[in-house]
């Protein structure tokens, strides 16, 4: 394959993709030419990717802007749509639903041959016991999960009503370097790591499941390559842990004290508002793919805490 377009490139999952597209991580992609679209809003940041490579060309705009992206995708042979924004209502309706429905139609019009599509577990809302299959029902309880709901939504119109060749990708939390301070794991960090205090919601019992960025990305790329058109994989860590046990992790490897950790009321659980257990089956990937997860999650979770102390500690400039 010889030209890509990555929505979203200049993001925390987005610019892993591309670094490790970049150094030739991928088979069979080693020569590809990238154009990353980005219009560095919130999670997007420019020094996330290389100032210049021969493959890279970096686009600043907003994928909601339909002529622009049909003009881009035409001569692509791939997109992975990575764009994704978590920060506003108003900013995530516009990205994640509508900006997919613009990426699609301009996919369509470009005939673009290939199409990878990157969601959440977001999008199931909240689960007591099992794990949700890719069959499960969509039922988002955050109006994030529903905009990541509609661009699912979106993604599966196109592929029954123009044959568009796009596979979905629906992934757990994801944890690594370059994320951005704000989520979870990076913001604990970073606190920890300065003597303040970090905030636990009720009583820390909110269970997640954890990937290293670096395995999403080698799933994502797995799907490009041998996905099947019109069908949804869920890739997943099999790390599932309560807020509470990540902070505490995170306290070890920072060398803080338990001191620093406060609870507080969570009066959106007590509403009933509030996602308690995420957890996805993953073993359509599995089985049809091969994919495994290659980062254990202690060793991911240590090497993340590095990385924060040296480009957030070590004051170079990081959001």
């Amino acid at each position: 394959m010889e030209r890509i377009l990555v929505t979203g490139g200049a993001g925390f999952a987005g610019s892993t993709y591309v670094r490790s597209m970049l150094a030739g991580e991928y088979p069979g992609f080693e020569d590809t030419l990238v154009t990353v679209v980005d219009d560095l809003s919130y999670g997007g940041n420019r020094g996330n990717l290389p100032e210049t490579h021969p493959r890279l060309e970096f686009v600043k705009a907003d994928i909601g802007n339909l002529d622009l992206m049909t003009l881009l995708l035409r001569g692509q042979e791939a997109v992975v749509h990575l764009a994704s924004e978590s920060h506003t209502t108003a900013q995530f309706v516009h990205t994640n639903a509508f900006g997919t429905s613009c990426v699609l139609e301009a996919c369509v019009r470009a005939q673009v041959p290939r199409v990878v599509h990157v969601s959440t577990d977001d999008v199931y809302g909240s689960i007591e016991h099992g794990s949700w299959t890719e069959d499960s029902p969509l039922k988002p309880s955050s109006p994030f999960g529903a905009s990541k709901a509609g661009g699912d939504l979106m993604v599966q119109a196109y592929s029954t009503t123009h044959g568009l060749d796009v596979t979905t990708i629906r992934s757990c939390h994801v944890f690594g370097p370059y994320q951005h301070r704000d989520k979870l794991i990076p913001r604990f960090i970073t606190r920890l790591l300065k003597g303040r205090t970090v905030g636990l919601y009720g009583d820390g019992s909110t269970e997640r499941d954890w990937l290293h960025v670096e395995d999403q990305c080698h799933a994502i790329q797995l799907l490009l390559a041998n996905g099947r058109a019109g069908e949804i994989y869920h890739v997943a860590g099999g790390n599932p842990h309560t807020d509470k046990q990540i902070v505490e992790r995170l306290a070890d490897l920072c060398g803080a004290s338990d001191e620093q950790i406060e609870y507080a009321a969570d009066h959106v659980a007590a509403a009933g508002a509030h996602d308690l257990r995420h957890s996805l089956d993953d073993s359509k990937i599995r089985d049809e793919l091969g994919y495994r997860p290659s980062i254990p999650f202690e060793d991911g979770l240590a090497s993340t805490v590095d990385w924060y102390k040296a480009n957030y500690l070590g004051h170079i400039a990081y959001y």
